[in-house]
């Protein structure tokens, strides 16, 4: 097959998106304030939009579609609301948000058009608005891809101005004064003459009758009060008294608990199991033997009325397992297709072709070539999954740290087959999630296993080594890159191409029964549209098939594309015999934005100042990355040593980001101290390894992460601007794996272009 190229550019994407928005046009604009449904107001209860209620106890609620999962956006989400509805933010309680399509994240979707920085216009614009009125149909109820704040800064905002101006109108009816001779300070409406009314009083008094207004105006930047200060998190108190909700905090008198044993293989099937003896064993109540649920493999299980006796039982069986059609493959057939891909990119999708990398290299009196390569990883929240699921037989509830609400409520609902609208989704606390969330065959099996025992309360918690071995992992990737310099030691060409299993072309069929059109472009983001001026540049990927799923794991495809093209820059750099920064900063002449956050990464970290060296006396080296991802920019900077036995030891991470508007300092700070060391487990240790067509690691004893005796002095600076708010979950993640392999570099003198770091 001929290569393809994808380029939104083209004369039949504009012909198509043109003739799209011209008949989207003709349908009905749908505001992200009011539910499909409307809202209705009590004479004890206002409820201007879908976001907000205020009571006539003077409580005020905000519906949470976006779940906590230690990120903060909880706290985030809630000082959006009250910096515009003008309230205290310690007065606001959350409740989870009615599954309706007014909570849809625009934004993340949004976010996954492949567009380069340099594609601005009508095309974009018209394609972005398109389908993001599409989304807000039909898209789905997800926390991930750093969104939560960037999808909501303008709802919430809205729907807090909203509220606000509709007291605050009540109000000067009441005392029949202009509603300009009346202000709104934390909860109570103010009168030039010195009247004050409560919110709640006004609700009481008003009732269902109070009147929404339409028109309002949002807050300009400099009368933010609480947008841009740190405010202690709302769930930190719950957190370390334990009132918490988890998943596996759900009780009640009589429940019951299931153990499960999932083939080995993901594709395997169970030969024979004889179950005969386990049902006659205490406690047990029902035992199953499920197929393959919405993508995890098929299991057997033991229900009981304790979990330890569910595990006793299934534990004294012996299950025997034959593997499916993938067969026992291993980590030689895994290498061997990848490289193969690379070699032959006979299908590969192009997705960036500015002037004429190929052509340029021929011409070139030297080329630089570097392959890169990194493993497969699991996500491995401290949190394993768990669910909890009470089925009555025509109903159920369901209580579930997920990350797509209305998708895992479906989920159940076919399990138990029940209508969605039969299912109540009671959404808990996520102890992490990563990513590992956006799927749910932990909700399907708990539901599956509910049905089996109608009327009580059960309790599904997977084991470590469940939760590990029956990952949907970031896929392992490869990269050849190669490049040449002009005279004045400035790239001239870049041509990069890489080979990977696509994880949109998995989850679409998997999570949401859709076929996925088109190539995916989270396997090459990060590097098609990177910010350094090269004039003449290709970004290519070949999609492979590998028995092995895959799915969104924190920071996505950015998570090795920094890795392959930051160590190359760094590459390019000691060809050219420039320094790492100065020569990042030759290349970012049109991009401000990047240049201000490296050079001012560089300055905290003493770029330029003397080495250091560690407490034994090793000589300590720096390196450096940048990389934007999720609407953020960050710079870090890496000081490493070696240990006696030649293992890097890590010291110091200085990381500078520009997330626009801040919305909590302490959230950032917090979130990128998470990013970095989420980002060094990966770099120093992470990989995922087959062997007979199983996951070899099971625990943390063989996935190690990074303990606290190892981790570093972080320090988070940040560097806010006028823009509109970016992400920072993920954002930080990116650049720490190639900014230590540059360090190392200049220890060793060796380039590492394989992770992990350290037992690759």
């Amino acid at each position: 097959m001929k290569r393809r190229t994808f380029l939104w550019a083209s004369v039949g994407t504009v012909g198509a998106l043109a003739g799209l928005a011209v008949g989207w046009a003709a349908w009905p604009v749908r505001s992200r304030l009011h539910r499909s449904g409307g809202e209705s107001s009590t004479a004890q209860l206002f409820e201007p939009n879908a976001w907000v209620r205020i009571g006539a106890d003077d409580s005020i609620t905000l519906y949470m579609p976006r779940a906590e999962m230690g990120q903060g956006t909880h706290t985030g989400l809630l000082m959006l609301l009250a910096e515009e509805l003008d309230c205290d933010p310690a007065a606001v309680r959350l409740a989870p948000a009615p599954i309706d399509s007014v909570y849809n994240n625009l934004a993340a979707v949004v976010d996954g058009l492949p567009f380069h920085p340099g594609q601005q216009g009508t095309l974009r614009d018209a394609t972005e608005h398109v389908v993001a009125r599409v989304v807000r149909e039909i898209g789905v109820m997800m926390t991930g891809g750093s969104s939560s704040i960037r999808d909501l800064w303008q709802p919430l905002r809205e729907a807090g101005a909203m509220a606000r101006a509709s007291l605050l109108q009540a109000a000067a009816k009441q005392w029949a004064v202009p509603p300009g001779e009346c202000s709104v300070t934390r909860g109570v409406i103010t009168h030039a003459r010195g009247r004050q009314l409560r919110f709640g009083e006004i609700v009481a008094a008003a009732g269902a009758e109070l009147p929404i207004v339409d028109e309002y105006v949002l807050k300009k930047r400099e009368q933010f009060t609480l947008i841009g200060q740190p405010l202690r998190r709302i769930d930190s108190r719950e957190k370390v008294s334990g009132k918490a909700l988890f998943a596996a905090d759900v009780h009640e008198p009589g429940m019951l608990y299931a153990e499960i044993q999932f083939a080995p293989q993901r594709d395997g099937e169970l030969q024979s199991w004889d179950d005969s003896t386990v049902r006659t064993m205490p406690g047990v109540v029902e035992v199953a033997q499920l197929p393959p649920p919405a993508g995890a493999a098929a299991c057997v299980a033991v229900i009981a009325d304790q979990r330890w006796r569910a595990r006793r039982a299934l534990d004294a069986q012996f299950p025997q397992w034959v593997a499916g059609p993938a067969g026992l493959f291993d980590q030689k057939l895994i290498q061997s297709t990848l490289t193969a891909a690379l070699e032959t990119a006979a299908d590969a999708s192009v997705y960036r072709d500015t002037g004429n990398a190929e052509s340029t290299l021929r011409r070139a009196a030297a080329v630089v070539r570097a392959d890169y390569e990194v493993p497969y990883l699991a996500h491995a929240a401290m949190e394993p999954l768990c669910c909890a699921v009470k089925f009555t037989g025509t109903a159920a509830t369901v209580w579930a740290g997920v990350q797509v609400n209305d998708q895992a409520r479906k989920v159940a609902a076919q399990a138990l087959g029940l209508t969605a609208e039969q299912v109540t989704l009671v959404p808990t606390y996520l102890g992490g999630a990563f990513g590992r969330r956006l799927d749910n065959d932990f909700v399907a099996i708990a539901a599956a296993l509910a049905a089996k025992v109608p009327g009580r309360l059960l309790q599904v918690q997977w084991r470590r080594e469940d939760d590990m071995r029956q990952d949907f992992y970031r896929p392992a990737a490869v990269a050849r890159l190669r490049a040449c310099l002009d005279a004045r030691g400035r790239i001239e060409a870049w041509q990069q191409a890489s080979a990977g299993q696509s994880i949109v072309a998995q989850v679409m069929p998997r999570v949401f029964g859709l076929t996925a059109v088109g190539p995916d472009k989270t396997t090459v983001e990060g590097a098609f549209d990177q910010p350094y001026d090269i004039p003449n540049l290709q970004v290519a990927h070949q999609a492979v098939e590998l028995p092995v799923p895959v799915g969104f794991w924190r920071s996505v495809g950015h998570s090795y594309t920094a890795f392959f093209n930051e160590c190359f820059i760094d590459e390019l750099a000691t060809v050219a015999q420039a320094d790492p920064l100065a020569f990042r900063v030759a290349h970012l002449q049109q991009q401000p934005r990047h240049l201000k956050v490296l050079q001012f990464a560089a300055e905290k970290a003493d770029w330029g100042g003397r080495a250091t060296e560690a407490p034994d006396g090793a000589r300590i080296a720096r390196g450096l990355a940048l990389h934007s991802s999720f609407g953020s920019i960050v710079a870090l900077v890496a000081e490493v040593s070696l240990s006696p036995e030649g293992q890097p030891r890590v010291h110091r991470i200085v990381n500078a980001i520009d997330c626009g508007q801040v919305v909590n300092p302490a959230l950032v700070t917090q979130q990128m101290e998470s990013s970095v060391i989420y980002g060094l487990s990966a770099a120093l240790h992470g990989q995922v390894t087959f062997k007979d067509g199983a996951v070899e690691q099971g625990n943390f004893d063989n996935y190690p992460v990074l303990r606290l005796a190892d981790t570093p002095s972080i320090e988070t600076w940040i560097m806010p601007n006028g823009e509109p708010p970016g992400g920072v979950g993920e954002p930080g993640v990116p650049p720490v794996a190639p900014a230590i392999a540059n360090a190392l570099a200049v220890l060793t003198g060796r380039r590492n272009r394989r992770l992990p770091l350290i037992g690759a």
